[in-house]
Parts: C-alpha cells; structure tokens; sequence
C-alpha cells in the first residue's frame, strides 16, 4: 500500500509545520492559556485564509475536497504545537455531523460560515453521569408544535467559551439509556435559555458546563433523523478519535524530542544521563510506542470509509493502543526529567497533561477495548 502523501498534502504540512513553530513556540502558547480569552482569534482567521477549515469538505458544499487524511496531517501538527483552537470541534465534529446527515438548507448555512472561520461550534455530547455511553442522556428534547424545547446539562463541552453554536445530542424518546429515541441539534449558544460555565482544563483548553432552561429551537435545527441518531453519533465520533490520535502523535514526538535533548544535557556524576543504558533503553521504548502509534493512526484513519464494524474496531484498536503509549511515554518523559518536568517552566510538563487527557475524550483505554472484544466476538 502506498502510504505517500500528495504533493498538495505535503505543502500543507509544510505550510502547518511553520506557521506552528512561528506561532505556538513555548513561551507565546503560555501567554495564550493564561489570558482571559484563552485563545488567539487571529490564530483561527489564518487558519481559515490557509483554506485548512475547508479542507475537509467537498467542493460541492464550499470545501476544498480533502477529507479524512487531510484533518489527520493537520492534527498532527497541531499536536506538535500544542494547539488549543477548536479544529476538532468545529471541523471534525459539526463539520461530520453536517457532511453525513445535514441538509442542503443547514449545509448552505453553516458549512461556508465554518470555512471562513465566522461559525465556531462545540460538541455538546457527554453528562455527568452518562461515562462513555453516548446512549445515557438526560437531556431531553420535547417536540412543541413546529419547535423542540431543550433541557438538560452538558459537561465538559470543549471550545464552548469561543463558540457560536453548538452540536447537542438529546433525547427525543424512550428511557435514559435506549439505543433509540436520540436525536441531534444544531443550537445557536445566544439562544434564550442557554447558560454556560466556562473554566479552563487541565491541558490548557476551555471548555463549558453547559445547561438547557427550556430552549426553543426550531424543526429544521435537527439534523439527520429523529429518533435515529446514535449510528450518526458514532459515526462522527470516531472520525474525532482518529482525528485526536493524530494530534497526539505528533506530542508524542516532541515528548521524545524533548527527552532526548534533556538527557544530553543533564549530567550525573559527571557525564549525560544520556549515556547510562537504562535511560536509552527507556527511550527507545518510547519511540518504539510512538512507531506503533502513528501507524495505528493511519490505519483507523483509512479505515474510517469502511463499513460500520471495521470502522469501529480499527478505530477502537487505535484509541487502545495510543491510549496506552500516550500514557508509557508522557511517564516516561516525566520520570526522565526528575520533578522539574511537572513545572510550568519546562515544556514537557504541558505535552505530559495533553497526552495524559487524551485517554478521558470520547472513550477511555478500558472503554475502548470492550468495544473492541464486543466488536471481534
């Protein structure tokens, strides 16, 4: 199989992989976080004048044709860079969810604002209590004539202090935990209705406790079928795993990067930590899990087109397998550098947080791999 990417994939990753270094070196990426807004607008715009916003779509919806692997080399480099803007949420997810199941009416109205960087969405999906199911909601969604009411409580909704709208699963029927009766909605987040907490998270992103008072939207605000939106649910959801596996990838090559130049210069007993064996062999244990995961990476990237059960178990065995090297060498990275590598003055304390959270979004190691055996049984 040819794993050669086009020349135009190329050039786009060139054109990431300088604007990430220019824009998000160490110090600046600090600055960032700790300000109020937590992000860069400007950043988002240029994204957007890069075409990467609409890299994803088909031109016949105001795209530029790419697709899956297009979102995996620019998450990759994002990664490497720490990158907090909303790509996931707003491209990968609302953009997943508008590609398979919007109309052309919600396509013609979204999609160009998310290409030009005027639309910004957020993911409302997990709850308190519903863990990893996406079929455990208590957030309803009453049918009032021409109109859906909302209510209920979204947690942890990345990107949702910066968005404009939000993707919103609820239920329309049947119990808390039915496969069915889930739908999805488009919400305007200055809705009459919507209230938000927003709070910073562990890895430098924000992110929102979002509640539903009776929120009216419209009919045409459900996208795809009533009732039938946990297959679209999965579906965009594993585009965002494979998405995310990317993005950590590359932290995990700088973890390595970082590791390895720490090693040369710091000394014990009078020579480079570097040259004791065990600290090398420890580090190629890293690069070795690193290997294995941009391969991983690939193939559940491919696979995304495949029918629904390889689909869901190659993108399971990704979110396993990385899951697990994300852990191995984000410890491993800080083990190496002693206690200095959990302090806010080293960059790797930053890259150990990322690849540490990684393992909480969309399914955890355990979740995924009972996935995986359902899957394979």
């Amino acid at each position: 199989m040819d794993f050669n990417f086009t020349d135009e994939q190329s050039m786009v990753r060139d054109s990431l992989t300088r604007l990430v270094r220019e824009t998000y070196d160490y110090e600046t990426r600090n600055g960032v976080i700790a300000s109020e807004s937590g992000w860069r607008p400007e950043i988002w715009a240029q994204l957007a004048e890069l075409g990467l916003l609409g890299m994803p779509f088909s031109e016949e919806d105001g795209g530029f044709g790419g697709g899956a692997i297009d979102s995996m080399i620019v998450m990759e480099e994002f990664g490497k860079g720490l990158v907090v803007e909303p790509y996931v949420p707003t491209v990968v997810c609302a953009g997943g969810f508008l590609k398979h199941a919007g109309t052309a009416a919600q396509k013609e109205e979204h999609i160009g604002g998310i290409v030009d960087g005027s639309q910004i969405f957020a993911f409302a999906y997990a709850e308190p209590r519903g863990r990893y199911d996406f079929a455990d909601l208590e957030t309803t969604a009453k049918k009032s004539g021409d109109s859906y009411v909302l209510n209920g409580h979204k947690a942890v909704v990345i990107g949702a202090p910066w968005a404009t709208h939000l993707v919103v699963t609820a239920r329309t029927s049947g119990g808390q935990r039915d496969k069915g009766g889930i739908s999805v909605f488009i919400v305007d987040k200055s809705a009459d209705g919507v209230v938000t907490r927003d709070y910073p998270t562990v890895d430098g992103r924000r992110a929102s406790e979002v509640y539903f008072e009776n929120v009216s939207v419209p009919a045409d605000a459900l996208i795809g079928e009533e009732d039938g939106g946990l297959p679209l649910i999965e579906l965009v959801t594993d585009e965002a795993i494979a998405a995310q596996c990317a993005e950590v990838c590359g932290a995990m090559k700088v973890a390595h990067a970082l590791t390895i130049d720490y090693a040369k210069q710091r000394k014990q007993f009078g020579v480079p930590i570097a040259s004791f064996q065990v600290l090398q062999h420890r580090m190629v244990d890293m690069f070795t899990e690193y290997e294995q995961s941009v391969s991983m990476t690939y193939l559940a990237t491919l696979r995304l087109g495949d029918d629904e059960n390889a689909r869901k178990q190659a993108v399971s065995a990704a979110k396993v397998r990385i899951g697990q090297a994300a852990h191995l060498i984000g410890q491993e990275a800080i083990q190496i550098h002693g206690g200095m590598g959990m302090t806010d003055e080293m960059a790797i304390g930053h890259y150990f947080k990322r690849l540490t959270i990684f393992d909480s979004e969309f399914g955890n190691v355990d979740h995924h791999m009972k996935r995986h055996i359902a899957l394979s049984s």
